[in-house]
């Protein structure tokens, strides 16, 4: 049967599931590559070399942010029969074998730009109790780390009639959760007026039998009083936010390109916070910027305790070609390392210390669908004492913690 294997981010497993549903070769395995990071594109080129040693007769076709980015290095693998731009991973006849009559095939030789595709069709229900549906492609911010404008093009978003509709797919699809995700969700909306806040608004009330909504990765500097609002009032919107903050120094942030100062990211910790004291703090964290000094690291450092991040992302800095920070002076990569492990260690402390204030307390779990996990509203993972019904919400008690698991048993 075919195959799609997805890499990278929560858009990427949104893709993925649509071009799983429109594949019908046996003989081809799909690589959704990522190439955020050097290590993303590092570990794209295992994946391909995976699956063709472990389907040797299968045409390997490759397709994501590093079939734009890293198109020479793809092309010159062997294990690569073929490359499908970004923008036209959602189209089924560049997966067809060429000749087959059926339309045209995309040519490793052959390159077209990033283009927007059309909508998925359904969320991920084949591996996730969510369903995970993008509102938007793209980005028009040029942060200076960033390769993924150059992979996924200018921003555009969906009609939000078509999400909608969507949404009621995955709703009749069995869904309980809905993901909406993107590359620059808060910059949702095309036309005057559109706003992501507006869009979960009309989400909320066109389907009124929606349990769960949640959001990928936000701007904190887009998150509007409209968008506040929701956060803060809507019960059906879970409480967990996850934040693209990428660092604490001011002066790092200005060198990144950021919109937002500490300051900043910090207020609106403090506003959600104030309005709805459960919202769990997720947030993209960089370590080791070009020019970073000691001081400057210390103050991303601190930030994961002032913003009460639970759920840090962290991603030690790696020179992206093309992007101006490459261009600037570099850190050693030793220094790199140890600072992202540094970083990494007090965000393990402040979600340990979060997980543990949570004993005692009774949460509400999606269980997963084998039935013995799940997650929380505020994105929190639970195992289960025993065996629950897949797909389904359950209140329950939580025990105690293990490792970076809460235990739990039915309430």
């Amino acid at each position: 049967m075919s195959e799609v294997v997805s890499l990278g981010c929560r858009l990427n497993i949104a893709e993925s599931a649509a071009i799983r549903a429109m594949l019908s070769d046996p003989d081809l395995v799909v690589v959704n590559s990522c190439a955020v990071t050097e290590e993303a594109v590092r570990q794209t080129r295992r994946a391909i070399r995976r699956a063709r040693r472990e389907r040797p007769s299968a045409r390997v076709v490759v397709t994501g942010c590093a079939a734009d980015v890293e198109r020479a290095m793809l092309t010159a693998m062997p294990e690569v029969d073929a490359v499908v731009p970004n923008g036209e991973k959602l189209e089924a006849a560049r997966y067809r074998r060429p000749g087959d009559g059926r339309g045209p095939t995309y040519s490793s030789l052959d390159y077209a730009p990033a283009r927007p595709g059309p909508g998925l069709r359904r969320g991920d229900r084949d591996t996730h109790a969510r369903a995970f549906i993008p509102v938007q492609n793209g980005c028009d911010h040029r942060c200076t780390f960033c390769i993924i404008p150059y992979g996924r093009g200018p921003s555009r978003s969906r009609p939000a009639g078509g999400v909608i509709d969507e949404v009621k797919r995955a709703i009749d699809g069995g869904a309980r959760e809905v993901i909406l995700t993107g590359v620059d969700v808060t910059s949702y909306g095309d036309l005057v007026g559109d706003s992501l806040g507006l869009l979960v608004e009309r989400i909320l009330r066109a389907c009124p039998e929606l349990t769960r909504l949640r959001l990928s990765s936000l701007d904190p500097v887009e998150i509007d009083d409209r968008l506040l609002a929701q956060i803060a009032g809507e019960p059906r919107l879970m409480p967990h936010l996850h934040l693209s903050v990428q660092a604490g120094d001011d002066l790092i942030l200005k060198r990144m390109k950021r919109r937002h100062l500490r300051a900043d990211a910090i207020g609106l910790v403090e506003r959600v916070k104030a309005a709805r004291p459960e919202v769990a703090i997720g947030a993209d964290l960089i370590a080791g910027f070009p020019t970073e000094t000691e001081a400057m690291f210390a103050n991303t450092l601190a930030l994961v305790r002032e913003a009460q991040i639970v759920f840090g992302h962290v991603f030690p800095y790696s020179p992206r070609r093309g992007t101006p920070a490459a261009r600037m002076p570099q850190l050693e990569p030793e220094l790199i390392r140890a600072r992202a492990g540094r970083l990494r260690e007090a965000c393990t402390a402040t979600h340990a210390a979060w997980l543990d204030a949570l004993v005692g307390t009774e949460q509400r779990v999606l269980v997963e669908l084998e039935g013995t996990t799940g997650h929380s509203e505020n994105f929190a993972r639970v195992q289960l004492d025993g065996k629950a019904v897949p797909n389904s919400v359950r209140a329950v008690r939580i025990l105690a913690r293990q490792g970076e698991t809460l235990l739990g048993t039915p309430a």
